[in-house]
């Protein structure tokens, strides 16, 4: 019986040697990378350069009251790329300067390609609310999906685990669930309009309306106002119109809202206000 457990152990050594590592050298790279910051970061104040102009302490005081910085907002994205296997391609690639925190692949395999505190580069120029740096405090998720396509049950039920996980992790609050096109209105229309915000919003990610059938717009209700009251950039009135409507309307219509949809806006508004 031992003979056979020694057996056992070399074959599995055996295997996992000579299993495929195609990200082995960037791996080392992302260790290499996260040392780094990690020493910048436990490297004590004294250590910043004070001018001479500046009255140096006779003593060393540091604070502590402090911590981490955590994310609040998930920003969600589809690839527009061909298979998950090129979307990790280009993200290992320092020349294409993008990243995000997790990757889904169609059978719903989960890559956790960046630590939740450290900063993706997946939002780009984008703002929410007042928020102008989203990359700065936020988790990027991308959704191997080439805009096209409708997602698979198998991604969206990777999705829901990973949304809950850093709901409770990070104390996320349900409307800071949005997508790539709310916060870069004028770049970007992911996840598209086969995304089924409603879906999750039924699982406390993301805000969504009741039924509208019964709103009555209030006479003076300002479109640019409600969306800027959400978290639009209202810079450009027409591109946010376009981005509220993939998400709440599932529509890539580019017009003005038509009274009935003004009254889901109204309804959508109403719950970022409460």
């Amino acid at each position: 019986m031992k003979l056979f457990w020694i057996y056992f152990i070399i074959i599995i050594t055996v295997f996992y040697s000579c299993s495929p590592k195609p990200y082995g050298n960037t791996n080392k790279v992302y260790v290499k990378q996260s040392k780094l910051f990690a020493k910048k970061i436990t490297g004590v104040p004294v250590n910043l350069i004070i001018a001479d102009s500046f009255k140096k302490p006779l003593y060393t005081a540091y604070t502590t009251n402090f911590g981490i910085r955590k994310p609040n907002i998930v920003v969600i994205h589809y690839t527009a790329q061909n298979s998950c296997e090129q979307t990790l391609q280009t993200f290992t690639k320092t020349a294409t300067q993008v990243s995000a925190h997790y990757v889904i692949c169609k059978d719903g395999t989960l890559h956790h390609m960046l630590n939740d505190y450290l900063r993706a580069w997946h939002a780009g120029i984008s703002r929410w609310g007042n928020n102008t740096d989203v990359n700065s405090n936020s988790i990027g998720i991308e959704i191997d999906n080439n805009g096209v396509d409708s997602f698979s049950n198998a991604q969206i039920n990777t999705l829901l685990g990973v949304l809950s996980f850093v709901k409770k992790e990070y104390n996320i609050p349900a409307e800071n669930f949005i997508g790539h096109s709310d916060v870069a209105p004028a770049r970007k229309i992911d996840p598209g309009i086969l995304f089924p915000w409603k879906a999750l919003s039924e699982k406390g990610f993301g805000l969504w309306y009741n039924d509208t059938s019964t709103v009555t717009l209030p006479v003076d209700f300002n479109v640019k106002y409600a969306l800027k009251i959400i978290g639009y950039d209202v810079k450009n009135l027409q591109n946010a119109i376009n981005a509220f409507k993939r998400h709440y309307l599932n529509t890539a219509n580019e017009a003005l809202f038509t009274k009935p949809e003004e009254k889901v806006l109204y309804a959508v508004m109403l719950k970022y206000l409460n």
